[in-house]
């Protein structure tokens, strides 16, 4: 996986005014308000495993994670959290913000991890949850309350020990989760979803608790991209400012997991929607810090690594293009903050790396320039010490320094 140095990270302006939202506290982590949009993951190694769970923690950590998230199915495991707890700060890494993920039947697993961790995730559609008749199509106005009754009777004790221990909770909607009553009232759509999180925000309100954060995940693009756009419109109509956490849930594996998410999460962002983002693989989960990341820097919203421009190639190339990049990029990828542009001819490249801090163009005759802030520095050096150059104007420029 590529290098890059996410706690040395620095918040860019947004290419799209961002929603304000409330700041909503994680251990001491931010989510929302003036804060960078955080990354976050989930271990994979099975919560009862203390040190397996604490390495990975640990390993999400080291590689930039923000937030690490653990499943919590049952009470026997909820208390191991306390475990694992004890185990981070003997190793001297007690201060990594924790998630305890709560589903089914969920408010005494979700009491006892707040004794553990920073934030609880609870599942709408699960916390409550009631055995589903494919019959059912529909629900008396007496039943309807009946069931928010005991959703609220449930939610109560959790509110009241986040409240007492500062614990923050995301309201978690599932679009493959929602209740069978949701889904008899509103279909299995995006207006369920919000709906879903809109009863739990309510109750959470109604008694006075709002360190909370909202997602409404879905394995399908435009279902996660409906009911996050319809979220923010709801909670703008009643005057809520809570955070968002993006996501496309079950996103799969490879190229075209990255794609779902990008294209999910991105375009969310691009519209100023979201405040921490998971990109959820079917892979090792260090895996997916690296795609968020590079999803942020990609829109401007953080950096965290060199930003190579780079022309895909053509007949007017004037050198091995592919081969150049990795050695410039060998070279300087330690140098995060900067743009560097390596463009293959002087037809387009002045043009396309103007906004890059410096560039390296091909000139032909087995020659190369040198730009800085889109001026030409350096005229016809010799190909072969392009890259030297280039570190001698980083260096003369006061922005080298030497790889760790």
């Amino acid at each position: 996986m590529a290098t890059f140095v996410p706690l040395t990270a620095v918040q860019l302006p947004m290419s799209k005014p961002r929603r304000r939202t409330r700041e909503v506290k994680v251990g001491d982590i931010g989510i929302g308000g003036n804060n960078p949009v955080r990354v976050q993951s989930m271990i994979t190694a099975e919560t009862m495993n203390t040190q397996a769970a604490v390495d990975q923690i640990i390993q999400l950590y080291e590689t930039g994670c923000e937030i690490v998230r653990i499943t919590t199915p049952n009470l026997r495991e909820a208390q191991n959290l306390g475990e694992i707890r004890k185990e981070l700060q003997r190793r001297g890494y007690g201060h990594i913000p924790l998630v305890a993920d709560v589903h089914h039947q969920g408010m005494d697993i979700a009491l006892e991890a707040t004794k553990h961790v920073n934030k609880v995730r609870i599942n709408p559609g699960l916390f409550v949850f009631r055995k589903p008749d494919p019959t059912r199509t529909d629900y008396s106005p007496a039943e309807i309350q009946q069931e928010l009754e005991a959703i609220e009777q449930a939610l109560l004790p959790v509110i009241k020990a986040c409240k007492e221990r500062g614990v923050a909770m995301r309201i978690g909607v599932n679009h493959g989760s929602l209740s069978e009553r949701i889904k008899v009232m509103y279909g299995d759509s995006p207006t369920g979803m919000v709906e879903s999180a809109m009863e739990y925000i309510r109750i959470c309100e109604a008694h006075g608790f709002k360190d909370l954060v909202i997602s409404l995940k879905a394995s399908r693009v435009p279902i996660m991209l409906s009911a996050n756009r319809l979220m923010v419109k709801r909670m703008e109509e009643e005057g809520m400012d809570y955070p968002i956490h993006l996501g496309v849930t079950e996103a799969g594996d490879g190229m075209y997991a990255r794609i779902k998410s990008a294209i999910g999460i991105g375009t969310l962002l691009a519209e100023g929607i979201g405040d921490t983002i998971r990109v959820s693989l079917a892979e090792d989960p260090v895996n997916e810090i690296e795609v968020c990341y590079d999803i942020l820097q990609a829109l401007g919203l953080r950096k965290t690594k060199v930003e190579y421009i780079a022309c895909p190639s053509c007949g007017r190339t004037k050198f091995d293009l592919p081969t150049v990049l990795n050695q410039v990029r060998e070279a300087t990828k330690h140098l995060v903050g900067l743009d560097i542009a390596v463009m293959g001819c002087i037809v387009n490249g002045p043009g396309e790396m103007a906004d890059a801090d410096y560039g390296y163009v091909g000139r032909g005759g087995g020659k190369i320039a040198l730009y800085r802030k889109g001026q030409l520095v350096k005229a016809d050096i010799p190909a072969e010490r392009g890259v030297e150059e280039l570190i001698a104007l980083l260096k003369a420029d006061g922005v080298w320094r030497d790889p760790e």
